[in-house]
């Protein structure tokens, strides 16, 4: 089996045994993270309604500007306070955050203290 292949699966795989324990409620929405190789997207979800509060991309028309590539932690810490300051227009303020499967490290961990930094509590 290709080694990206065995990847994926794996990450898949951690991904649906953390999400058998976090759930967004209203009162504390879930932050997902999907990372691709040239972007980052987050968005927060009320999985009781299964509707999206607020989302933020490295594709966002405001970050677009300002980023020469949406795949680095330059791009992830900018896309979560990004996030933050659209969840917290909409009144959000807690969340739980859900890393995808994706191991606590490098973009991911850059998106996480961005949101932390933009207001953001978890």
């Amino acid at each position: 089996m290709l080694k990206a292949k065995t990847r994926l699966i794996s990450r898949k795989r951690r991904h649906r045994r953390v999400r058998r324990k976090i759930t967004g409620i209203p009162e504390r929405p879930r932050l997902n993270v999907f990372r691709s190789s040239k972007h980052i997207y987050a968005q927060v979800i009320d999985d009781q309604s299964g509707t999206t509060l607020a989302a933020a991309s490295s594709l966002d028309p405001e970050l677009r500007s300002e980023l020469s590539y949406g795949g680095n932690r330059e791009a992830a810490r900018k896309v979560g306070a990004l996030l933050a300051r659209k969840a917290i227009d909409r009144g959000i303020k807690d969340v739980v955050f859900d890393r995808g499967g994706y191991l606590y490290h490098g973009r991911i961990k850059e998106l996480a203290e961005g949101a932390r930094e933009g207001g953001l509590n978890f």
